[in-house]
């Protein structure tokens, strides 16, 4: 019995000891032994974070309309500032979401410098700096863009016939940069095209007169653009013009008679005279330009002076001008017994003091007067709105854009 008991007590025990061990040998992996014997411990350490990167874009003799981006990798910007050397002014940006890209958001200068100071700070709060120069370029020549026609009052309206345009102050060699900055927006959409008509002036109508009731947006988007020869666009600009009913009238030399149209609807029909046969009216579709009650009509305007056969100055009334050498839709009472059986005015469509009040009062700007059979050439295309000479096809021709 006691041989078996302590048998037993001894199992016990080295069960006792195994344990023992165990527990020494997790006390002896937390620690490291000291040169001397004795245990030290020992803790982990996390090391730093790397330096935040800022990158800066290079700008030297760059498009104002360039804008300078910087962009952060390894950490977020925490501060922009961009600052015009020559002015002090501070130029505004925008900051993305996630910290790691700041943009301008404002058209730069020409010929100007800007200082870019750009902060951004890592995963442990440690700031970079980086800081940069940035210049844009200095064109030969700045051109100016006019709009056409000009701006419109509050209210203003114009004729399904009314060609909008752009008019330079110099001369545009990359006509095809010019067109791509030009847009237009007509709503409801009509195709229409581009026609430059000289170096410095483009016309764009569509393939037919407007729609009433259209809107037509040009956002002339010229600034910072090159527009050839070192000469760039000054300034963006940007116009609405509204389209009116349809009013068109149609003259026709042979009848002497001159019906008008409303939405396409005959509404009236005017007796009239046209151009005798030594200044006949030009044929072809004219847009009305310009509207005044009344007008001093001086043959030496274009030419014919006083004491020359055909000089001729008058003041004449309800004066709705269809092209630039002259001709108008105007009453003249003196030609009242001609108009409706034979053509005998200076280029212009004589009308009754009646029916020249009655016009004025329903036509204006932009309004078509269609020409036909008056012993005329045609309108040329640079006499103000002459544009609607061309079929579509040719018109197409005048534009620089490619496809």
């Amino acid at each position: 019995m006691l041989v078996g008991g302590s048998t037993g007590r001894r199992r016990r025990l080295g069960s006792a000891g195994v344990v023992g061990l165990a527990v020494a040998a997790l006390a002896l992996s937390a620690c490291s032994s000291s040169t001397d014997g004795s245990a030290v411990a020992t803790t982990s350490v996390k090391p730093p974070a790397p330096a935040a990167q800022v990158t800066i874009t290079a700008g030297d003799q760059v498009s104002p309309t360039t804008p300078i981006t910087i962009k952060a990798s390894g950490g977020k910007i925490t501060n922009v500032v961009v600052t015009n050397t020559a002015k002090g002014n501070v130029v505004k940006g925008d900051l993305s979401a996630d910290g790691l890209t700041w943009t301008t958001t404002e058209p730069l200068g020409y010929g100007a410098s800007y200082a870019v100071v750009a902060d951004a700070t890592n995963a442990d709060g440690k700031q970079t700096e980086q800081k940069s120069t940035y210049t844009t370029l200095t064109p030969k020549d700045q051109a100016y863009p006019s709009l056409i026609p000009a701006p419109p009052g509050q209210g203003q309206t114009f004729g399904v016939g009314q060609i909008i345009g752009v008019s330079f102050d110099k001369n545009v060699t990359d006509k095809a940069a010019a067109e791509k900055a030009l847009v237009v927006t007509s709503t409801p959409a009509q195709q229409g095209s581009w026609y430059w008509i000289d170096a410095k002036t483009v016309h764009y109508r569509p393939a037919e007169y407007w729609q009433a009731g259209t809107t037509i947006k040009l956002d002339a988007n010229l600034y910072g653009v090159n527009l050839g020869g070192g000469v760039y666009g000054k300034t963006d600009r940007s116009v609405t013009y509204t389209i009116h009913d349809s009013w068109i009238a149609k003259a026709d030399g042979n009848t002497k008679q001159m019906a008008i149209l409303h939405n396409g609807a005959v509404v009236n029909t005017m007796p009239i005279s046209l151009g005798k046969d030594s200044t006949p009216t030009q044929i072809g579709p004219h847009v009305i330009s310009d509207k005044q009650q009344q007008v001093v009509m001086d043959s030496a305007t274009y030419g014919v002076m006083p004491g020359s056969p055909g000089y001729y100055k008058s003041t004449e009334y309800w004066d709705l001008r269809i092209s630039n050498d002259g001709e108008f839709v105007h009453e003249n009472p003196n030609t009242v017994n001609q108009q409706g059986s034979s053509n005998v005015s200076h280029g212009c469509v004589n009308l009754s003091p009646e029916n020249a009040q009655w016009f004025f009062n329903h036509f204006n700007l932009g309004d078509v007067v269609e020409v036909t059979n008056s012993g005329g050439g045609k309108l040329p295309l640079w006499d103000t709105y002459g544009d609607w000479e061309l079929s579509w096809a040719d018109w197409q021709k005048g534009s620089a854009a490619k496809g």
